[in-house]
């Protein structure tokens, strides 16, 4: 793994007036039912993880799970209760209140459910607004802003007002508003749940491709295992403020770590979920069907093709090196239900 960016360690986050002291009590044994008959309510339990440069982590959790908490103790709109939390290396907890707004202003971006867009002034008011905070002139912060109203797609709109704009095209905003600070890490707190299920899915496709574009450093944080699904690189599923698991989409979906994440997964289709590269064998010397596919590939996108084959088809990485091979049984037995072995 690269570099973290972000690096979490024993992170704690307690409500109530007896936090710190009844966390040292606990010598880190945190059991939400005891504290909150305790008049303590566990927001984070023991969450230590890193985000690597580039990465894109998806939280996901329902509510109540601590997802949200979580968030807020990383950019510090709340102070953990106990652990530790690095920022590029910085130990976030101990910087001071100046400190802190340089860090916010210059290396974080944040996005909210509620767009809090400012009604009085345009797309490309709001958009500008924070870089003539940090002292941007005012012709250059309107230069910047109308390139991320082009980045975001809303060219033609960018002296409109927030009120002739739909929930969709708002949310756009908020997210140029976010990046025209060019932060390099970008902080997304349930951005699109309240947008109607056709323009979330659009927004999530934008949001892929910016996130292509820009390789940003990101941890997007959601109610919805499908939305982790589509995003995420890695997802951390969260229940009672603990971290029940951490790892890829696929990984998830063919090796639940515990009874809560299986029932997620259990609705999931696993071709559109599953890379080719997760249920290859091992390249051997069988005869192999002339047809080659590549181990990027999701199994929904070329299943068609696979079972049209007789013979185990090749499998191919960036350099057309023939990696793996898939036969059309396997196919069959991933898509009704099989999983893949450990071993």
């Amino acid at each position: 793994m690269t570099e973290a960016v972000i690096k979490c360690d024993s992170v704690y986050k307690i409500f109530g007036a007896n936090a710190k002291k009844m966390l040292q009590e606990a010598n880190g044994n945190v059991d939400a039912k005891t504290f909150q008959e305790k008049g303590c309510i566990v927001g984070v339990n023991n969450a230590s993880f890193e985000v690597s440069k580039g990465e894109l982590l998806v939280v996901m959790g329902l509510s109540g799970s601590g997802k949200s908490t979580l968030l807020r103790c990383i950019s510090r709109l709340t102070d953990a209760t106990d652990g530790k939390i690095y920022i590029e290396g910085q130990d976030l907890l101990s910087l001071k209140n100046k400190e802190l707004i340089e860090l916010r202003r210059n290396k974080m971006g944040m996005v909210f459910q509620s767009f809090a867009l400012l009604p009085h002034k345009t797309v490309l008011e709001n958009i500008a607004f924070p870089l003539q905070i940090k002292g941007v002139k005012t012709e250059d912060s309107i230069n910047k802003a109308m390139d991320m109203v082009k980045l975001v797609g809303l060219e033609g709109r960018e002296n409109y007002f927030p009120r002739e704009l739909s929930g969709g095209q708002q949310q756009r905003v908020g997210i140029a508003r976010s990046l025209a600070v060019e932060p390099d890490i970008w902080f997304l707190d349930e951005p699109f749940s309240a947008l109607d299920p056709l323009i979330r899915k659009e927004m999530q496709d934008e949001f892929l491709r910016l996130q292509e574009k820009l390789k940003k450093t990101i941890m997007f944080i959601t109610h919805d295992f499908d939305e982790a699904l589509k995003l995420g690189g890695r997802i951390a599923i969260m229940k009672d403020g603990i971290i029940e698991q951490l790892d890829t989409p696929a990984k998830i979906v063919l090796n639940p770590a515990t009874e809560y994440v299986k029932k997620f997964t259990e609705e999931v289709p696993r071709e559109k979920v599953l890379k080719i590269e997760d249920v290859m064998e091992k390249p051997n010397n069988d005869n192999l069907s002339d047809l080659k596919v590549s181990k990027n590939e999701i199994i929904e996108s070329v299943a068609e093709k696979i079972l049209t084959q007789e013979k185990s088809v090749g499998v191919i990485d960036e350099n057309n090196k023939i990696v793996g091979t898939v036969h059309p049984s396997k196919i069959i037995h991933t898509v009704f239900g099989g999983r893949k072995n450990n071993d």
